[in-house]
């Protein structure tokens, strides 16, 4: 029995079929602009669970959401979450924090436990550019 014709026809079949990408918004960044956290570092203990957020960005600009300027944007926090889909808006919940305001540092208080927390930057719209600009995931914990 010769299966490799019906193999390749599903393998061919499969091919296909077109498969979703999540692509970035439609605002462009410079492929070398970064965004990364200041402080805390990752595996740091916060006791009392208050901290200042201090966040970076490197070869692009900060301005205040619903600016149109080329190679701007602002910070959003993910905390304990995966990064959203790259070509819709940012969610704005307690685990996705919008600084719009351009901010560069924030107070955030956690509960004790294990947690993650990572910036996304997003365009005027609240949408990640393109290329996406994301820092990487640290973990803290909080007694």
């Amino acid at each position: 029995m010769k299966r490799q014709p019906l193999a390749l026809a599903v393998l061919f079949a499969l091919l296909s079929f077109p498969i979703a990408v999540a692509t970035a918004g439609d605002t462009p960044m410079p492929g070398d602009a970064k965004v990364y956290i200041v402080w805390p570092k990752d595996g740091q203990v916060i006791h009392g669970g208050k901290l200042w957020l201090r966040m970076g960005v490197r070869n692009a600009g900060i301005a205040p959401a619903g600016t149109k300027k080329p190679s701007t944007g602002h910070h959003h926090v993910i905390i304990n979450d995966d990064l959203p889909p790259f070509d819709e808006e940012i969610p704005s919940d307690r685990n996705h924090l919008h600084f719009g305001g351009g901010q560069t540092e924030a107070r955030i208080e956690l509960p004790p436990g294990q947690h993650t927390i990572q910036l996304l930057f997003g365009d005027l719209k609240h949408i990640p550019h393109n290329p996406p600009m994301y820092s990487e995931k640290i973990t803290i914990t909080v007694p």
